[in-house]
């Protein structure tokens, strides 16, 4: 079913829940940032942080060393909650997710079935095959800081967004 959101104010934020808890991983390891291209669920074909769904009962951060772990083969090293993110979809759908930076990994990244790992300084990100969200925030968290968002998504077009960098 789809709604007629088509700005955050037509969002009841208010009585908001997410379908699902997620978690980002952002790991810099010697000026370089480990990314994923996703093989497989939300945003198949996109350039992203490895991640996924928080399990019942299981913790965010658990979640994130678990995501890591089995999409890439490592895991990631001093942890830090970096930003809330909330993403309603026009459909329906709606994310919770929790990023979080990595200052480093343990262990060489391999290929799996769900990613491929991809190494970038900052400033060579490929946001163009990244969620539109993206290029708004991750420079503030791989630059220290922390981000806090609403977003608004038509499958993969940002309709509106508020962002608070801290």
């Amino acid at each position: 079913m789809s709604h007629p959101w088509r700005c955050l104010s037509d969002v009841d934020w208010a009585s908001w829940k997410p379908v699902v808890p997620a978690t980002l991983v952002f790991a810099q390891v010697a000026g370089r940032v480990l990314l994923i291209r996703k093989k497989r669920g939300l945003g198949a074909g996109k350039i992203n942080g490895p991640g996924g769904k928080v399990e019942p009962g299981e913790a965010p951060e658990a979640c994130a060393m678990r995501e890591v772990q089995e999409e890439l083969h490592v895991l990631p090293v001093g942890l830090e909650p970096v930003g809330e993110h909330r993403f309603q979809f026009v459909d329906g759908y709606a994310i919770y997710v929790t990023v979080y930076l990595a200052r480093g990994i343990a262990g060489e990244p391999r290929e799996t079935d769900e990613a491929t790992p991809l190494w970038f300084t900052p400033d060579e990100i490929p946001y163009d095959e990244m969620w539109e969200d993206d290029r708004l925030w991750l420079p503030h968290v791989l630059e220290g800081g922390h981000t806090r968002g609403r977003y608004l998504f038509d499958g993969d077009h940002m309709l509106d967004y508020a962002l608070e960098l801290l």
